[in-house]
């Protein structure tokens, strides 16, 4: 099912005429298509950003309401989620709470640290910048609502 499609569906079912973003998680491959399943399962109810990724692509951060359709790598919908909080704090100020819900790896905020340092680098490579761990992170907390 395309994104378009599984938006039409849930947006008829919920009657609401509300806009959306299309995207994957880690911009797709395995790693995003991991993501996605985690998601559906339930132990992934949280996501982050660089905000420099935003700034450098001149959009603004989501925001709490907002609806996205995540996407597996073959472009296909996984589910609608809807972002119930956003905060935006530095990196060495991600809490354990927000490294637990993200879900990866042992759901230690060690963990995160470390994946999330390599997934943000090329953010502020593209930037022209090195990585910071002061830059601010965008947090997003989020549930699936559908399928």
């Amino acid at each position: 099912m395309t994104a378009e499609e599984m938006w039409s569906l849930y947006a008829r079912e919920q009657k609401i005429d509300d806009s959306y973003e299309a995207w994957a998680f880690c911009g797709g491959g395995e790693a995003g298509d991991r993501l996605a399943r985690l998601a559906l399962s339930g132990t992934k109810t949280a996501t982050s950003s660089p905000l420099i990724a935003y700034q450098t692509e001149g959009i603004a951060p989501p925001e709490e309401g907002c609806y996205s359709v995540v996407l597996y790598d073959d472009g296909q919908a996984a589910c609608v989620i809807r972002t119930d909080r956003v905060s935006i704090v530095p990196f060495l100020q991600v809490s354990e709470r927000h490294a637990w819900l993200e879900g990866e790896g042992d759901r230690s905020l060690a963990y995160w640290r470390t994946v999330h340092r390599e997934a943000f680098e090329p953010d502020y490579k593209n930037a022209g910048l090195d990585f910071d761990e002061n830059g601010l992170c965008v947090l997003e907390e989020f549930q699936v609502v559908f399928p």
